[in-house]
Parts: C-alpha cells; sequence; structure tokens
C-alpha cells in the first residue's frame, strides 16, 4: 500500500506546478493523473491492514516529496544556483535538522557505538552507499532540471511497479482482496501511460519542426 499511496505525491506536485510555476499540463495528462489516484483510492478503500498513522506519515512525505520536487524546479528555471548549488545547500540546510532528529531517536548514539567503524569490508561499502546516494540525488536533480517536477515525482513511482508486485509475492504483509488488487493496476497502467505520454508530447515539436524545415527545402528545391 506505501506504493500505491505514494502516487498522491503526483497529484500534489501537479497542483503545486500550476499554483507556484504556473505549469498547465495536458488535459491527456491529467486524466491519467487522475486515474492512477482513483486507482489509489480504490486499493485503500479495501485495505485490510489499514494503520491512521502509517497514512499520514506517507501524506507527509508525499507533501515534502512534491514541495521539493517544484522548488528545485524553480532554481533551476532561475539560474541562481545551478545543479551543484541546489545540491550543496539541500544537504547544508539538513545537516542541523538530521542531526538533532538523529540524537532525539537514539540513532547518533548507536552509529557511534557502532564496532565496525575500524572494518575496512565496511568502511568501503558505507562510501560507495555514500557516493551512490549523491548520484541519486545528482539524477533527481538532472532529470527535474531537463524534464519538469511531475515527471521526477512519476519515474519515482514507475519505478516502484516492480516492488508493487514482488511485494504482493514475497513481502508477506499483503493481504489480497480483489478491490484492492484492481485498484493497484489501475494506478499502475496509468503510470505506464503517463510515461508514453509525455514521451510522444516531447518528440511532437521535434517532429513538427522537421516536417516544417523538410516543407521548406521541398519549396526551395522546386
Amino acid at each position: 500500500m506505501f506504493t500505491v499511496l505514494r502516487r498522491f505525491s503526483i497529484l500534489m506536485t501537479m497542483l503545486g506546478e500550476q499554483y507556484i510555476l504556473g505549469v498547465i499540463p495536458s488535459r491527456r495528462v491529467q486524466t491519467v493523473v487522475f486515474s492512477m489516484i482513483i486507482g489509489a483510492l480504490v486499493a485503500a478503500s479495501d485495505d485490510l491492514a489499514f494503520d491512521l498513522m502509517g497514512y499520514t506519515y506517507i501524506m507527509i512525505n508525499n507533501i515534502c516529496t512534491a514541495a521539493n520536487g517544484i522548488y528545485v524546479k524553480k532554481k533551476l528555471d532561475s539560474k541562481e544556483l545551478g545543479k551543484y548549488g541546489v545540491l550543496f545547500y539541500n544537504a547544508a540546510f539538513m545537516i542541523i535538522p538530521a542531526f538533532l532528529l538523529a540524537m532525539f531517536t537514539g540513532e547518533l548514539s548507536s552509529a557511534m557505538q557502532f564496532n565496525q567503524w575500524s572494518n575496512p569490508s565496511f568502511l568501503m561499502q558505507f562510501l560507495i552507499s555514500c557516493f551512490m546516494g549523491f548520484i541519486l540525488m545528482y539524477s533527481i536533480v538532472l532529470c527535474t532540471s531537463y524534464n519538469s517536477a511531475l515527471t521526477t515525482t512519476m519515474v519515482g513511482c514507475v519505478k516502484n511497479i516492480f516492488v508493487t508486485y514482488i511485494g504482493m509475492i514475497f513481502g508477506g504483509d499483503y493481504i489480497f482482496s480483489w478491490t484492492n488488487f484492481i485498484g493497484l493496476n489501475i494506478s499502475v497502467v496509468g503510470s505506464i501511460f503517463y510515461a508514453y505520454i509525455t514521451f510522444v508530447e516531447k518528440n511532437k515539436p521535434k517532429t513538427m519542426a522537421e516536417n516544417s524545415l523538410n516543407s521548406v527545402r521541398l519549396s526551395n528545391k522546386v
């Protein structure tokens, strides 16, 4: 259910783009997004493992995801910081909150008492994990720069298609019901259609430009 409820971040991003960035998606994109939300609502309506606290945390996560994507796009479009500047300040502003949260939850003391810091194998894997974290964040910023906050959010949900179906089979905590299963599949199909529509709409201006250029060349030859 986590991957389904995370799709609400797509709706929040779409609405946020309209309000903050002034970007209005096409009718087809809006239809696909709303179909995904309907699928998520259908799936959640028959969730036999409902947990109010869990749902609340996911929705807060959705709001933060949408806000992050929208304001990253806004700063990238304004050319004030650039990709590396956005990454730097994003990390710098979170040092103190992350430190305080780690102290409050006890994770800081657990990390300091961890007995594998002198293990070269662990240190190598830890550094690789840190490097891959940078690659992940840079990829998100790069995707947002070349596309939109909505597309980046959608990509994050599309990758969870595999997580959704693998979780059904191997997760062990999925409680099957036809309503929930149908809702999941509606949401997944919507994700796939969005990828197709975005690809078609992005290539349409190129195709039109190429056709007009070919027409000019033919007229010149004549």
